[in-house]
């Protein structure tokens, strides 16, 4: 894996925005309240609403935080490109440090602040008890995503994202560990606000914490969503399909082609499923997800003990 210049950050956040606007577009088509609108208008969704937005003046409500909760609504977007740097597109990647699984796994964690501070800051009675949804569903998703995450790790014997896609090179972490691969996708979509666990933006709170921010406030907030969709596909390629590899194409095409592939599911997800209530999914992730993500993880420590 080789390591790029500083200056290599800003190609690869580019790169997060013209992905996370794809699956904004995609997000639009999907959406069954524009099914009688021309292609080309649902298509353009994202555009015509980053302009509308651009345009719109903020909104304020009484007495609020007005730095937390800037601080808040920026937040998703800033975790997503800080973890894009050790995310590898083929066999570059911005940053390759030893403990890149760790960078990432605490990036998450560091979601639960900023969630939080986005609806505590806005003084609306909707933002904070969205925030304190968001943490009673991150408690029941975050430890079945840590041994998740563990699984790959123990495989390569490294917490070193390029050690791990490149342990990858014979089989591909998906067919040896498909429990650890559905338990990331479900944290992806839980740290994203994503499908079934959109329910701290649900509708019987008005949108949650979207319901008070508008302007550039909303436009950052949602692009911060959409990026850390696109960064969870890409991660998602990474740790279990074998990152670049493929015939015939360069390996960052085969990287990109993936996580487009893992992105398009992850948004299709939000019109085929249900919004789970929080006691809803821990009880499914303390009595289900997380036996099996441990039992995963046990076979995956046996294989690796036994040299395969």
């Amino acid at each position: 894996m080789t390591a790029s210049p500083a200056w290599a950050v800003v190609p690869a956040a580019a790169l997060v925005v013209v992905f996370a606007g794809a699956a904004a577009a995609l997000d639009g088509v999907l959406d069954p309240a524009g099914r009688g609108r021309p292609m080309s208008g649902r298509l353009g969704r994202p555009l015509w609403e980053t302009a509308r937005l651009l345009r719109q003046r903020r909104r304020t409500t009484v007495a609020p935080d007005a730095l937390l909760w800037r601080a808040g609504t920026a937040g998703p977007l800033v975790v997503a490109l800080l973890m894009a740097v050790v995310v590898p597109v083929g066999g570059i990647t911005v940053a390759d440090p030893p403990v890149g699984l760790v960078w990432f796994n605490a990036l998450d964690v560091a979601l639960w602040l900023t969630v939080w501070a986005a609806g505590w800051g806005a003084n609306s009675v909707y933002g904070l008890v969205s925030g304190y949804r968001f943490l009673s569903q991150a408690l029941a998703y975050e430890l079945p995503l840590m041994f998740a995450l563990t699984a790959p790790a123990v495989a390569a014997g490294s917490l070193k994202i390029g050690q791990i896609v490149a342990a990858q090179d014979k089989t591909w972490f998906v067919v040896r560990m498909p429990a650890a691969f559905l338990v990331f996708l479900v944290a992806v979509a839980g740290f994203s606000l994503w499908g079934p666990l959109a329910y701290p933006a649900g509708r019987d709170l008005a949108g949650g914490v979207l319901a008070e921010p508008s302007g550039v406030d909303r436009l950052v907030l949602l692009a911060g969503r959409y990026a850390l969709l696109t960064v969870g596909a890409g991660m998602s390629t990474a740790l279990f399909l074998g990152g670049g590899a493929g015939p015939l194409l360069p390996g960052w095409l085969w990287s990109l082609l993936k996580t487009a592939l893992v992105l398009a599911g992850l948004v299709a997800v939000r019109r085929a499923m249900p919004v789970l209530r929080a006691d809803r999914v821990m009880r499914l992730a303390w009595l289900v997800v997380l036996p099996v993500t441990l039992l995963q993880l046990l076979v995956v420590s046996v294989l690796a003990l036994g040299g395969s």
